[in-house]
């Protein structure tokens, strides 16, 4: 996202040793280094690509058609690392992860890693427009159709109320670790309201699926690309107009969230080590339809590597392009 905000703080705990347990993809008769040569435009042996791995389908969609590429074109060995989006930023000066595939925005950890300490750089954008926002199922905005405007969100805020929320209406966020402004939003708007997170995009889903079809009231945090949007077409609430520079103190957010345009980064070691995986990444540029569309087959039991090689069978000439 080339327009960046800065997240409210939170504690995140300290990188140790080794990160996480590494997931190397299985390979799909992915060609050896020589054929890898051939094949791109570099002859230098691209090696192993740590790949950070963020807990949402849509990353999941990216990192899939990513590594299936940089496997069975270039002859790389990649390793996935299931990790948080802060997390992600601390390997890259230990040379623990290589690439981070879709980055919403983290103007603090861009200022961090990429400005101050001069480990990461930008790779260009994902081409994905990130969107965020409060949304209520559909069953909720056609019953009560005010309730898509942020100022009467009070109105509602006793039918929003949940054990969780301890008595006040309810915000349901997904991971903590996700992009939010939600408390401040909270605080700052005036809101009766208490911001809980579910924990997961899964059990965000799961609980905005559940909403409409019990037509249960919800209020819950939600975000573009998302391939769920196809199965339950959430309505957005209208926040405050963003206008830039109103998210730039954290603390003091009253307004909706920016546009992104979701980029990727990579450690500088990396970027500066010819690798085609690389030049690969700097090149990879698809649309919200692509991804969703990979994340759909992923969320529906298709293993990431299988719906990675459906999308770049459908898509070869895309495919050739990245890797010209």
């Amino acid at each position: 996202m080339s327009r960046t905000r800065q997240l409210l703080k939170r504690t995140i705990p300290v990188l140790a040793g080794t990160v996480t347990a590494a997931l190397l993809l299985a390979g799909c008769g992915g060609a050896s280094v020589n054929q890898a040569a051939a094949a791109g435009s570099s002859n230098t042996p691209c090696g192993t690509v740590n790949v950070a791995l963020n807990a949402w389908v849509g990353y999941t969609a990216n990192a899939a058609v990513y590594s299936y590429i940089a496997q069975n074109k270039l002859g790389c060995t990649v390793v996935q690392k299931d990790l948080s989006e802060q997390i992600s930023w601390q390997g890259f000066g230990s040379g623990e992860v290589d690439v981070i595939l879709e980055n919403w925005g983290h103007a603090d950890l861009t200022k961090q890693y990429i400005t101050d300490q001069k480990v990461a750089v930008d790779a260009g954008p994902t081409g994905n427009e990130g969107h965020i926002g409060w949304y209520v199922p559909p069953w909720m905005a056609q019953k009560y159709p005010d309730i898509l405007d942020s100022k009467n969100l009070n109105k509602y805020a006793s039918i929003l109320a949940t054990s969780e929320s301890g008595g006040k209406g309810q915000v349901l966020d997904g991971d903590p670790a996700f992009v939010t402004n939600d408390e401040a939003l909270v605080k700052n708007l005036g809101l009766d309201y208490k911001v809980v997170f579910s924990g997961s995009e899964a059990a965000l889903i799961q609980s905005f699926r559940t909403a409409e079809k019990n037509k249960t009231p919800l209020l819950g945090y939600f975000y573009e690309p998302q391939w769920f949007l196809s199965e339950v077409p959430l309505k957005k609430v209208s926040l405050p107009t963003y206008t830039p520079g109103c998210d730039a103190d954290a603390e003091k957010v009253a307004c909706d969230y920016p546009d992104y345009e979701l980029n990727k980064v990579m450690a500088k070691k990396f970027a500066d080590s010819g690798s085609p995986a690389a030049k690969l990444l700097k090149a990879f540029s698809w649309t919200n339809a692509d991804q969703n569309s990979v994340a759909t087959d992923i969320q529906g039991g298709m293993k990431p590597d299988a719906a990675a090689k459906k999308w770049v069978d459908a898509h070869p000439d895309v495919v050739a392009a990245w890797l010209k």
